[in-house]
């Protein structure tokens, strides 16, 4: 058990230091608040320590800020709603320089628009692809506007050292020296200080729970929150090195990149029988991760439009083996191998999926205390409409379709640049191009470009574009035999690339002149070390 920060400071030590701080400059402060422990201990002690200033030394803002991504755990989201709507209220009777503001991802970067209109994959702890667009690109936005408006801004966060082995090393590496700041990681008129760094879980929990909530929360209720749970809270995301939300952590229910959402099982058996609505959505996005689903809901081309050949060699779905990249089958277990990585969902799952999820919002709505709980925006229903329309030439409007199948409800059509193209006229061209043997895709593709650049002044906007779309890959990947001639003729022009690589540079053994190449630790030819420091390039 770690030494107990209370034993060498005293609460009062830690208020006069966040004081010093405070009154040291005019930077402006920025507060990552994420509603669980660290950060609400962190805001209490700045609270506590700034409330016994004179009202003319708080002058410096304050600005707390929270991350929403639209798919938080629902207990959470609503925690962090309330919790700094009476923030706001509270400090300013109390004439504190506190503002809380909740961040949202871009329309363009929400979860279900990138995973439903863009058909990208659900993340994986190799493609942690919503970490940056949900969490870190609204806090990044939010500090930068900051800093173009003051010059420079100083972010407070509920880090400790306690954490992690990998947090402690981090922590350290930014630190400044003889200052109780550190540097930020990505922005240089920025700085970071941790008044929790030194804190244990422990030491967090005892402040709470002893000393009063100047909001008017009880921590006890938040206590009780991560008992049913059985977890700890979702951080303010300010790099890629923060761990993942998923598994033990309050965090988006949507998340799979842990292999289990244990808090979503533990706040079921506790009572919320309603949550198995979001764990059974959650279980259907963590199946299509199984290689062996990959040929039933992912595209056999990337979002290039082309098919791409696996780059570090095949593992072997059935045994993990890694295989050559020349391999067919896989040379520990003889299993055939997916020889090319994998592409966005296909349209009918994203389809199916869209159809479960607006099933799944009616559900929650019933069973769940909130008869108003939103699992999916109207605003994103309709930007993922626009990207099916304009890049799958959906025309007929499936996701409206969609929408009023599940819930009676029209919406309305946000006017575009196709014109009154339509379901009637889908049909028709698609009935046109099956006669001509022409991809539908294509054409659609084509079509879009020109509406695309119409008004341009340059032709060679809409020529690029065409090229582009003609240069992508439009032979029937369904069909076995046409993707495995693209798969061999991929791997013979790999091959032939790789004849052509230039040699790798070499260096000379100081025992026999021997030319090694240049990864090799020892000679090939005398055993001799080649470890030692290189005199110029070429190793002698």
């Amino acid at each position: 058990m770690s030494e107990s920060i209370f034993e060498k400071r005293t609460i009062t030590d830690i208020h006069e230091e966040i004081r010093k701080v405070y009154l040291s400059d005019n930077r402006p402060w920025i507060i990552g608040f994420s509603g669980g422990k660290d950060s609400t201990c962190l805001v209490q002690l700045v609270w506590n320590a700034l409330s016994k200033l004179p009202k003319e030394n708080l002058q410096k803002k304050i600005y707390v800020i929270s991350s929403d991504t639209l798919v938080e755990s629902p207990q959470i989201s609503e925690r962090i709603i309330g919790s700094l709507d009476k923030i706001e209220k509270v400090a300013k009777n109390t004439h504190l320089p506190i503002s809380t503001n909740l961040l949202r991802p871009k329309l363009s970067d929400t979860f279900w628009v990138r995973l439903l209109g863009l058909g990208y994959p659900a993340p994986t702890p190799m493609f942690r692809w919503c970490t940056d667009m949900l969490k870190i690109a609204n806090a990044d936005r939010f500090i930068q506007d900051k800093v173009s408006e003051y010059g420079e801004a100083i972010v407070l966060l509920g880090m400790r050292k306690t954490e992690s082995i990998s947090r402690h090393q981090t922590m350290n590496l930014y630190k400044i020296e003889n200052s109780l700041l550190s540097r930020h990681s990505k922005f240089p008129q920025t700085y970071v200080y941790t008044p929790l760094e030194d804190f244990s879980a422990e030491d967090v929990w005892n402040f709470l729970l002893q000393n009063k909530n100047p909001w008017g929360e009880e921590n006890r209720d938040l206590l009780a929150l991560y008992q049913d749970a059985n977890a700890s809270e979702c951080p303010l995301v300010v790099d890629t090195s923060t761990p993942s939300c998923g598994g033990g952590r309050f965090g988006c229910w949507t998340c799979t990149v842990v292999e289990k959402q244990n808090y979503l099982t533990n706040l079921i058996e506790n009572g919320e029988e309603w949550m198995e609505v979001l764990a059974e959505l959650r279980e259907d996005l963590k199946k299509t991760q199984d290689p062996d689903e990959w040929k039933n809901v992912r595209e056999e081309k990337r979002r290039t439009g082309r098919v791409e050949l696996k780059t570090h060699g095949s593992k072997c779905k059935k045994c993990s083996f890694l295989n050559d990249n020349s391999a067919k089958t896989c040379a520990k277990c003889s299993e055939p191998l997916i020889k090319y990585t994998p592409g966005p969902y296909t349209m009918k799952f994203r389809k199916w999926y869209l159809e479960k999820l607006l099933r799944g919002q009616i559900r929650v709505r019933k069973e769940s205390p909130d008869p108003n709980m939103t699992l999916i925006l109207e605003e994103e229903i309709h930007e993922i409409q626009r990207i099916w329309r304009m890049e799958q030439g959906d025309w007929q409007n499936s996701a409206y379709q969609i929408y009023e199948k599940v819930t009676g409800k029209k919406l309305e059509s946000i006017k575009d640049d196709m014109g009154g193209f339509g379901k009637t006229e889908q049909e028709l061209l698609e009935q046109s191009c099956t006669n001509h043997n022409v991809s539908f895709q294509l054409v659609s593709n084509l079509l879009n470009a020109e509406f695309e650049t119409q008004g341009a002044t340059r032709h060679s906007k809409v020529f690029g574009k065409i090229k582009q779309e003609l240069q992508k890959e439009w032979r029937d990947t369904k069909n076995n035999e046409e993707l495995n001639e693209i798969l061999e003729e991929l791997s013979e022009k790999r091959k032939e690339e790789e004849k052509v690589k230039p040699t790798p540079k070499q260096k000379r053994c100081a025992c026999c002149s021997f030319m090694n190449d240049k990864s090799a630790e020892f000679c090939k030819k005398c055993s001799e070390s080649l470890t030692g420091p290189p005199k110029n390039e070429d190793g002698m």
